[in-house]
């Protein structure tokens, strides 16, 4: 008997055909169904399930670039999370980012997905400065420095964008500070030391020679500090800060304690005792440079307990006890350090012409004044 074999063989083409239809639908479905996710700045592809890593790495399949053109892909760490593809950048993706992935599956057509990160909302500006010190509107034309508080802590590193000094028409000195790069803040980032370039105030050095003083005797100045300024948290401050002052005279006498006046306070109470200077000093060095010790002869010399105020543009210090005072004779301790505006120390000058020999070690020396408690 012959048996047609035809009828067999279109059966099975046909069901090869039918096999091979099925299987690059089920492929062009799950290609359909794989996606790119992006989910608190991690990269996983789903609906793609993922076996053993290629020869050329995880990275010959998904790779993530930050930004338009031709580009590098972004360096981080590939694992396999639940049968997905992760990916997680090395770096932190900044706010406002336009971020692109691509994913190429093993014979299949690559997938890409486009990402921008969301801009993070703007920060309340509430940081100002709270104060410039020195408050006085005449200063010496050998000015030493300012002190810029702030009423919250700030950012550091930017401030020589942030900080002009500008003559009566507007047009801004030419380099008048000392722009060092360790920036002199405080602990707390509250206050910032902006000192005056010394080859610009003392007579005899080439910068004052070839560039002139920073300030002129006569003119006024205004000291700017920028809105754009950033803060601790990375915001800008509230407003523009602008000081404006006259030059006086250059002040190269050293303060002389023995022309400070004494207001005594009175025994049993807690007033304040007050220091009276002929001229403003140093803001900053006024804060510890002063105290009072016990009454004299009695008591040694422990300074007592008491709070510190300096006012009237800094030619006033106030100290307040926290005990009551007792009649008879106190003293009040003076270390030499203390400055006035123009840098000199008590009973010395800043500007110099001859250098004092190096010690190895630093000794502060002290002048006292006396008041009597009644």
């Amino acid at each position: 008997m012959v048996v047609n074999k035809t009828p067999l063989r279109i059966g099975f083409v046909s069901l090869l055909l039918a096999l091979a239809c099925a299987a690059q639908d089920t492929a062009i479905r799950a290609a359909q169904d794989t996606a790119i996710r992006m989910e608190g700045g991690v990269f996983r592809v789903a609906g793609w399930q993922a076996g053993a890593p290629p020869a050329a790495g995880w990275s010959a399949l998904l790779s993530v670039y930050a930004g338009v053109g031709d580009i590098p892909p972004l360096l981080g760490t590939y694992s396999v999370e639940a049968g997905a593809l992760t990916f997680r950048p090395r770096f932190f993706l900044s706010p406002g980012l336009h971020v692109r992935a691509v994913f190429q599956p093993p014979g299949g057509a690559a997938r890409e997905a486009v990402f921008e990160i969301p801009k993070a909302a703007p920060l309340e500006a509430t940081t100002r400065v709270a104060h410039v010190y020195p408050s006085a509107d005449i200063l010496p034309a050998n000015q030493l420095k300012f002190y810029i508080y702030f009423s919250a802590p700030m950012g550091r590193g930017d401030a020589w964008h942030h900080i002009r000094l500008l003559r009566e028409d507007g047009s801004p000195v030419a380099l008048p500070f000392l722009e060092i790069a360790q920036e002199l803040w405080d602990r707390d980032n509250l206050r910032l030391t902006v000192l005056f370039d010394p080859g610009r105030i003392k007579r005899g050095l080439a910068s004052l020679a070839e560039a002139g003083p920073a300030l002129d005797p006569g003119k006024r100045y205004t000291l700017e500090i920028s809105r754009d300024w950033l803060d601790g948290r990375g915001a800008v401050l509230a407003d523009e800060y602008r000081k404006g002052f006259r030059v006086g005279p250059a002040d190269r006498a050293p303060p002389e304690v023995a022309t400070w006046r004494v207001t005594a306070p009175r025994a049993g109470k807690t007033d304040a005792l007050v220091l009276h200077f002929p001229k403003p000093m140093d803001y900053g060095l006024l804060q510890h440079s002063i105290a009072v010790a016990g009454r004299a002869g009695v008591g040694g010399d422990a300074a007592i307990e008491g709070s510190v105020a300096v006012a009237s543009d800094e030619t006033e210090w106030r100290f307040t006890p926290r005990q009551p005072w007792t009649a008879g004779a106190w003293r009040i301790i003076v270390q030499t350090t203390l400055e006035d505006l123009a840098g000199n120390h008590i009973g010395r000058p800043f500007d110099v012409d001859t250098f004092d020999k190096v010690t190895q070690s630093v000794t502060r020396e002290t002048v006292e004044l006396t008041f009597q408690v009644k």
